[in-house]
């Protein structure tokens, strides 16, 4: 794997007005979707990203790709910053930028065959001008994502959930794209259906020399199938680290509750590993807590900074931890090493967002 920067996001911000009126509406909040992001993702890799339901994940793979309009930050995708393009520019950049959407049904259009749903990128970028040359690149695409022929002529409701997901692969590649992001890509899949498509994957990045950019909440599959791995959580990254390193030594705690409610196939094992039960529910990312994002729900807080100091994302040194890898902790040292030990925490109650205050309503502790 080369160590040449592909895809650098710095400071990305995605906030999504909350408006409220009849008749002149009034923006009274905001959610805070993605909210400071910095992660580079290197030429020929496949980077995973994981994290939670609601945690940002998707709209910041949708910035990357300026599907969403990001409201501060920059993306610099091989040396030219993709922010300011607008109109024609950002459309010929969408060649070098696919992506494979959550939902395979909904993500194809239910009139077009899969021969239409080709051509159509590949008119749009100019390369289906030779009917003989376009017919031939069909039927590689057929070959490249495991389909018959014959499927070029059928509609996307004929197909099964994973041979549809095969499409949009498919899809993807027909512009010879350079990058792909790859939203949840199994997951509405069964489980022997999920193999043959990550391998897909994996075969079409060795022939090809694709770079992923993989989103998921399952972590089996991030780390089967990926180099380097980030974890979100509520909108920020809070963990990046080589996939070997970061399973084998989450620094985070939020990584390491993840971490402990992966299930192990061996009793012993699973009896004898540490469980880490979050209390809480997850805060909402139109009232995100101060200070570090997780500490109203971490076994490891400490009242000097964690609830008025967001951690920056920063590489540590440790002992046993791979170099490079970075993680926001402003503790992540001493939480290593066990000169912290981790403690109860006293479940806080999540209200709603207060649209008359503009801010969320503060919180209120509660016994277990």
């Amino acid at each position: 794997m080369s160590s040449d920067v592909l895809v650098s996001a710095t400071g990305v911000k995605v906030h999504f007005p909350i408006k409220r009126g009849v008749i002149f509406d009034r923006t009274i909040g905001h959610v805070y979707a993605v909210d400071g992001v910095d992660l580079e993702i290197r030429r020929g890799e496949t980077y995973g990203l994981v994290g939670e339901s609601g945690c940002g994940k998707s709209t910041l793979g949708r910035a990357i790709l300026r599907l969403a309009e990001m409201t501060e930050g920059s993306v610099v995708f091989d040396g030219e910053d993709l922010a300011p393009l607008r109109g024609e520019a950002l459309r010929r950049k969408r060649q070098d930028l696919q992506m494979v959407f959550q939902d395979p049904l909904s993500s194809l259009d239910p009139r077009q065959s899969v021969q239409s749903l080709l051509v159509e990128g590949m008119k749009a970028h100019g390369l289906a001008s030779d009917k003989e040359a376009t017919s031939a690149r069909l039927r590689e695409l057929m070959d490249a994502v495991g389909l018959p022929q014959a499927a070029l002529s059928k509609y996307p409701h004929e197909f099964s959930g994973g041979q549809r997901q095969r499409i949009g692969i498919a899809r993807a590649l027909s512009v010879n794209p350079t990058v792909i992001v790859a939203d949840e890509p199994v997951s509405a899949l069964d489980v022997s259906v999920q193999a043959q498509v990550i391998n897909l994957l994996e075969s079409l990045q060795d022939a090809l020399g694709l770079t992923y950019l993989v989103i998921a909440h399952d972590l089996a599959v991030v780390r089967h199938i990926s180099d380097r791995v980030g974890v979100m959580y509520l909108g920020g990254l809070v963990e990046e680290a080589d996939a070997d390193s970061l399973y084998a030594t989450p620094l985070h705690p939020y990584t390491r509750a993840l971490m402990s409610a992966v299930p192990i196939p061996d009793p012993a094992v699973e009896d004898a590993r540490e469980q880490i039960l979050l209390t809480g529910d997850l805060p909402s990312p139109a009232a995100p807590p101060s200070g570090c994002r997780f500490h109203t729900r971490c076994p490891w807080k400490q009242a000097e900074r964690c609830d008025t100091e967001r951690p920056e994302l920063r590489t540590v040194s440790i002992d046993g931890v791979a170099a490079g890898h970075r993680v926001a902790c402003h503790f992540a040292e001493p939480i290593a090493s066990g000169e912290i030990q981790p403690h109860e925490v006293r479940a806080e109650a999540v209200l709603p967002f207060d649209p008359d205050a503009g801010i969320g309503v503060p919180d209120v502790e509660i016994t277990p």
